[in-house]
């Protein structure tokens, strides 16, 4: 069996539309990672899988495991929590929480995203905790992290406050983000909340610290971080049209630095690319050679449409290459998989996609073995049944 590799250009993917190349963006974050969750594209990746301090983007993992509990029904928006000695003694970011406290599940949710109240996510964390302790819930964390693909993040308490080993991917937290964007549809507005005045405790405190949120490019969350070891971070999601872009950048030396940055991301990734049409389920994109079958042939196909995320400077074809083993022995029934379209494109990763066959070819028969028998002799001894004869 060989591996047919081929080299085919825009023509040959049926584009419907003038592919360019992209320029790749320069970032002062110690770590970025930049995600085209419409189309499932990485645009950058800088550091992305390095376990980092995450300061308060971390409680993106207390929010997700509070929203699995009230979906699955452990814990309801209604439920009232009360405030341990423990929680009431976080100082930072906080909802002003004291031992008295009996506080409702909503509230305390809009105190983690909106307050970034570290009090508030231990009260959740004690909650859910096996033990009803902040580390025994930093270490189911960890374990669901691990279940959700996240393996560079290793979570020791529930607010993201400085703790030797309390590490997260940029990587990791832009999983997290999608997830919680994809799984929770619901509660995730709660993340464009400017404001949050619980009980009217301190005024002052009321503003969402998302920076993002009143920039007018779509944003809808999530969450800043920020520590002396760890700098100013952000976990972030913006919508344009019908794309959706998630970002976290960490290590910036300010706030205004995250900010612009942020910004900076947001715009690069909506302007420097595009969505594209680029192969038509049903449409031949190559053709493999069939073994024992009544058809000589077998068409190649992508299963469904294909549309792609490429870069939008300078005119160019899009580098494809289809890649099978072959010829293909029969029976092949229309719609099975029989090799890749592998597509690179610059300054992205590259994309493989299934290719199916585009008819069922059945198993031949006297003329179709005598046919392979001939193909068989003419590859191995460059002649076929009867050349012999003819020559004499």
């Amino acid at each position: 069996m060989t591996i047919f590799t081929r080299s085919l250009t825009a023509g040959a993917f049926a584009l419907c539309a003038t592919l360019v190349q992209g320029q790749a963006l320069e970032t002062n974050a110690r770590a970025a990672y930049v995600y085209d969750q419409t189309t499932g594209t990485v645009l950058l990746a800088k550091n992305a899988s390095a376990p980092l301090p995450p300061a308060s983007m971390s409680k993106l993992m207390t929010i997700y495991m509070a929203f699995e509990a009230i979906a699955d029904g452990r814990m309801s928006v209604d439920d009232i929590l009360p405030v341990s000695t423990h929680a009431a003694s976080f100082g930072g970011s906080s909802m002003f929480l004291d031992t008295t406290d009996r506080v409702s599940v909503e509230d305390l949710l809009r105190g983690v995203i909106v307050l970034s109240g570290n009090d508030a996510s231990v009260v959740l964390a004690e909650a859910l905790s096996p033990d009803g302790t902040e580390a025994g819930f930093g270490r189911l964390m960890t374990e669901r992290a691990r279940q959700l693909g996240m393996t560079n993040s290793v979570l020791v308490n529930a607010s993201g406050w400085p703790a030797e080993g309390h590490v997260m991917s940029t990587e990791d937290l832009g999983i997290l983000s999608s997830r919680l964007i994809e799984d929770f549809p619901t509660f995730y507005p709660l993340f464009a909340e400017t404001e949050f005045a619980f009980d009217n405790r301190v005024p002052s405190n009321s503003q969402n610290r998302n920076p993002v949120l009143r920039m007018g490019i779509g944003a809808d969350g999530l969450k800043t971080g920020h520590t002396q070891e760890a700098g100013y971070g952000l976990a972030g999601s913006a919508v344009q049209g019908d794309r959706r872009v998630v970002f976290v950048i960490t290590g910036l030396d300010s706030m205004q630095a995250r900010a612009e940055e942020s910004e900076r991301i947001v715009n690069w990734a909506f302007r420097q690319f595009a969505e594209r049409d680029v192969a038509t389920a049903g449409t031949r994109i190559a053709t493999a050679d069939v073994w024992m079958g009544t058809e000589q042939t077998v068409g190649l196909t992508v299963q469904e449409d294909l549309r792609l995320l490429v870069p939008v400077l300078h005119q160019d074809a899009v580098d494809g290459q289809v890649v099978f083993h072959g010829p293909i022995e029969a029976p092949i029934a229309a719609g099975q998989q029989l090799g890749e379209l592998i597509i690179s494109l610059d300054g992205l990763p590259e994309k493989r996609v299934p290719l199916v066959a585009d008819a069922d070819v059945a198993v031949g028969g006297f003329s179709a073995r005598m046919r392979t028998a001939a193909l068989v002799l003419w590859n191995k001894y460059g002649f076929a049944p009867g050349a012999a004869a003819n020559d004499a």
